[in-house]
């Protein structure tokens, strides 16, 4: 017997679904001999890479890991004093263990199919709430990216509100986060907004016309200012008064509701979620009810299911960007459900008497070392602050005061030369007080204890400043305070949810493939987790490494020549992308050129974003075979040759197939001096085949949570990294703190220089993992199993479009529309009743309306598709029972999907069909069955009554304004 002592588990083999003997029975239901026939009937010819794709060596899991913990390494975890918005938190261990780390939570989708996603749903129910309490506003949506993105959309908001449709003044307090300052100069620069930043008790908001104000509370120094006045101002201008505000402060502040504020922005990092460098991390964004609907994010919502008990939603989505498009005020589609949920459930754990408790700690150790401070000579107004110090002194001084805190292993922040900053957090200890100031003291002794400094200590804020509202009073705050109960809710909420878990999620263009453990172990290592986005770049050349790995992949597989991966979701990468072009537009002397080309077919967020960037969108038709119509193209192309900037593409198209004449499409935009952005939802059809680069593209966002790995989380976190040719390097975004991007870049687009830092980790080890053969074949793979459904499907369900040789790309769209008029069946109905069969729908209605999108991926193996198209072939069998007559039209086993176990279980039976055909029509249901938490959701009722935080069941029958947002 030979021995293989060479022999190296494969990665790819884990992650790939069919294995070889899959493989071949599936090519045979296809039609070919070969795989790489089928590839060469998808993909067109002219765009296949000639050169096979080029990686570094690849890894087994186990080396994977210990090369990322060699890259960890590098890393320097100090105690970070540095503030920002950026805290130490401590995450409680049953959140950490069983929402941050557990798959049941972290492979969901966002919540479009409420019936099997009641347990996020009312999560985020608790987040809204949670906020909406503390910032006393009366409606709250479930976040946004990060706190600088909040602000910037606060000011759309107020533009929308109170301006025009372009330009006016903004005054942005200079007290402000420099980085919200910054993303909001990039964000106003494209609309012609001025941002007028200053000093708000000195600002004349008479020589302008201000739309709006935004200020710090507590201040970036630390100072807590009182705003009533100046709130006031705001309002007698006409604008809209905005606070970015910190939800630890507010349980002991005065909250915004309360002194005028119309809308309310922040950060929920510091309520259990770590640092990671700069994110993901859940922002909020809290407004008045008559603003609802202009509101960025989505919204949950409280509505009924169709026997009347209490069911969640998402509510009012036809405000979105994928529906309103151009019209939209925000592109924000990805937001950070998971993140959200994690600070929900840190409420949730510790309640308003812990998270109370926390905070009077946080502020008694700020006041001791005030006093230790004043007793060393470092005199100042430490009285109206809650966890920040400013504490100044002469530059030499400074700069050993820094220097020698770094020693000691702790960060301070440097505001200026001349001034320190000094924030504390859940995380500090007296300890880290006295390390502190024996930092200050230098060689002396201190000449104090901390107990002779903290005798009598009160608190130092103004009564005026202090809060006497109470909140979080709901039951929900209230009840799970220990590790059991709060372990039991967690689990009771998971259950209520489909994830990649239980069964696949088939949606086209979301791409839910296998998240592997391998690739999520290394985000809650604290090497990488637990540093400050602004800490000294020497102490962060681990990531610096990871970066720079990562970027030289992406680079790889995109055929560009640099990266940027700030964008810290795909609306901000498709933001970014069209930025860098406006700015290369302007570099040559075409700033003037403002028309972006976008096909019919695009996905909404498209020209939600051309017009955020300061463009016109101007829609190209799709031809009858879902490809854009070249001839219409070339006549935009041609009547707006002298002001066209840009197209924006989506490769493979949006309708799942390879168009053949790309490279013509973007070779008619480059002949009218447009630029070529590619939107990268689909490049896990491309990825070892062709390449952004060589379809002609000059710029193209990467979805690293779709392609790469890295988890939905029921709606976020996510990663929109761009990747640009070489002449629009020197354009990519820059960051105000910390050194990056172009030497001519564009603004900051996230809060933090590498957007959702620590979930990059996630994209290198699958990378590493796969290895370049392991990437093309799961793309091969990925365009298999789409076409393997197609194929099943077509004599069943009408494959809608496809390639010049017959073929899908890695998603089809099969067509029910013909239905409603044989059954009166909607695409609802099948996608409601795909739930009683154990599995999520595949994307409902887009890009047509009546029609079902499907992507299995490539992680899906033979058996589970088998069994996705065992049920849609059922279904279709149900629907000819009611074609034939055999069933009513108004109460079919379609019409009452998805059956509850309520339902099921009543005593009472009265439909026309079985119980077992309603609720186990397939043999692997009756070996594992996923019981919907509520049946059909009233989407009317909920959209008409809108309800979005938890008051009591009673409360629900007439909301209280100061409780529930009405619109």
């Amino acid at each position: 017997m030979s021995l293989n002592w060479k022999y190296q588990e494969s990665f790819a083999d884990r992650h790939i679904g069919p294995d070889e003997k899959e493989l071949h029975g599936m090519l045979k239901t296809v039609g070919v001999g070969s795989l790489d026939e089928l590839i060469d009937q998808t993909v067109p010819a002219a765009i296949r890479s000639k050169e096979p794709l080029k990686m570094a060596a690849t890894w087994s899991e186990h080396d994977a890991l210990v090369a990322l913990e060699s890259i960890a390494a590098k890393n320097q975890v100090l105690r970070s004093f540095i503030g920002m918005g950026y805290y130490d938190t401590q995450t409680p261990n049953v959140i950490l263990r069983n929402i941050l780390q557990n798959p049941g939570w972290y492979t969901q989708y966002t919540p479009y199919q409420a019936e099997i996603a009641q347990g996020r749903l009312e999560a985020l129910l608790n987040y809204q709430t949670m906020v909406m309490d503390l910032t006393g506003m009366e409606v709250a949506n479930a976040s946004l990216l990060d706190e600088g993105t909040a602000a910037a959309e606060a000011m759309a908001l107020a533009l929308h509100i109170k301006g025009e449709e372009s330009g006016g003044a903004f005054f942005v307090s200079e007290v402000c986060h420099p980085q919200t300052i910054d993303v909001v100069r990039t964000r106003a620069q494209p609309l012609g907004i001025e941002v007028v930043v200053g000093d708000h008790r000195t600002v004349d908001l008479s020589a302008k016309k201000f739309f709006g104000a935004l200020v710090q509370y507590p201040a970036t120094d630390g100072v807590v200012h009182d705003y009533r006045a100046f709130g006031e101002k705001v309002h007698a201008a006409g604008g809209l008064f905005i606070v970015a505000t910190d939800l630890l402060a507010l349980t002991l502040l005065t909250p915004p509701g309360e002194f005028g504020a119309d809308v309310a922005v922040g950060s929920a990092q510091r309520f259990g979620v770590p640092m990671g460098y700069g994110g993901p991390h859940a922002a909020f964004f809290a407004t008045k009810n008559a603003y609802t609907r202009v509101m960025p994010g989505r919204i949950i919502g409280v509505s009924e299911d169709a026997q009347g008990r209490r069911a969640l939603r998402m509510a009012l989505q036809t405000r979105e960007q994928h529906i309103r498009r151009e019209k939209a005020t925000s592109n924000i589609c990805t937001a950070q459900v998971l993140l959200a949920i994690m600070a929900s459930m840190y409420a949730v754990y510790h309640g308003p008497r812990g998270l109370k408790a926390i905070a009077e700690r946080v502020h008694g150790l700020t006041v001791l070392l005030a006093r230790g401070l004043t007793k060393l000579g470092y005199g100042a107004n430490y009285e109206n602050v809650f966890d920040t110090l400013r504490v100044e002194a002469a530059p030499p001084h400074i700069r050993t005061i820094l220097a020698a805190a770094e020693g000691k292993g702790m960060n301070f922040r440097r505001i200026d030369e001349r001034a320190i900053g000094l924030s504390l957090d859940e995380a500090t200890r007296p300890s880290d007080v006295e390390a502190i100031l024996a930092v200050f003291a230098g060689a002396k002794p201190l000449g104090f204890t901390l107990d002779e400094l903290g005798r009598d200590v009160q608190s130092t804020l103004p009564q005026g400043l202090r809060r006497a509202s109470p909140f979080l009073t709901h039951q929900v705050f209230n009840s799970y305070h220990s590790e059991t109960e709060m372990l039991r809710y967690i689990r009771r909420l998971e259950s209520r949810d489909l994830s990649l878990t239980h069964s696949m999620i088939p949606l086209g263009s979301c791409t839910m493939k296998l998240n592997a453990t391998a690739e999520m172990i290394p985000v809650t290592w604290p090497q990488f987790g637990k540093l400050h986005p602004f800490a000294p770049s020497s102490q962060a050349q681990g990531y610096k490494v990871l970066f720079d790995q990562l970027e030289q992949m992406l680079a790889s597989i995109t055929g560009f020549a640099g990266v940027s991966l700030q964008p810290n979701a795909g609306s901000q990468g498709e933001y970014a992308g069209l930025l860098v072009i406006r700015a290369y537009q302007q570099h040559r002397g075409q700033g003037h050129r403002d028309v972006c080309l976008i096909p019919s077919s695009a996905h909404g967020t498209n020209p939600a974003t051309a017009v955020m960037a300061g463009y016109q969108v101007v829609v190209v038709k799709c031809d009858e075979s879902g490809n854009i119509d070249v001839a219409d193209l070339r006549a935009k192309a041609e009547q707006h040759k002298d002001k066209l900037a840009a197209l924006m593409v989506t490769y493979p198209s949006t309708h799942g197939v390879f168009e053949e004449d790309i490279k013509e499409i973007c070779a008619v935009v480059h002949q009218h001096g447009g630029q070529v952005y590619m939107d990268g939802a689909n490049l896990n059809a491309q990825v070892g085949l062709t390449s952004p680069a060589l379809i002609g593209a000059d710029v193209c966002h990467i979805n690293l949570h779709k392609t790469f790995c890295i988890p939905h989380g029921g709606g976020g976190p996510g990663m929109g990294p761009i990747c640009v040719a070489s002449h629009l390097t020197r354009f990519l975004p820059r960051h105000s703190v910390i050194s990056t991007g172009g030497n001519e870049g564009i603004g900051a687009v996230s809060a933090a220089p590498w957007g959702s830092a620590s979930i990059l980790v996630i994209s290198w080890m699958y990378i590493a993992m796969m290895g370049a053969q392991g990437l093309t074949q799961a793309t091969k793979l990925a365009i298999l199993n789409a076409n393997y459904i197609a194929e099943r499907l077509q004599p069943h369900y009408p494959v809608l479009y496809r390639g010049k040789r017959g073929r899908v790309a890695h998603e089809c769209i099969v067509d029910l529309r013909h239905l409603k008029k044989t059954a009166g069946i909607e695409v609802e109905d099948v996608a409601k009743r795909l739930m009683d069969y154990g599995f999520h729908a595949p994307t409902v209605s887009f890009p047509v309306s009546g029609t079902l999108m499907i992507e299995p991926t490539e992680s899906e193996s033979k058996a589970e598709i088998d069994r996705l198209c065992d049920a849609l072939i059922s279904i279709r069998g149900e629907i000819r029972e009611i074609e034939e007559g055999k069933a009513p039209k108004d109460n079919n086993v379609l019409k009452n999907a998805p059956h509850t176990a309520r339902v099921f279980t009543a005593p009472e039976w009265n439909r026309p069909y079985s119980r077992e055909q309603a609720a186990f029509p397939a043999p692997w249901v009756q070996e594992h069955k996923f019981w919907p938490a509520v049946g059909r959701l009233n989407n009317v009722l909920g959209d008409r009554k809108l309800v979005c935080s938890c008051p009591s069941i009673e409360e629900y029958m007439t909301p209280e304004p100061s409780k529930a947002a009405v619109a």
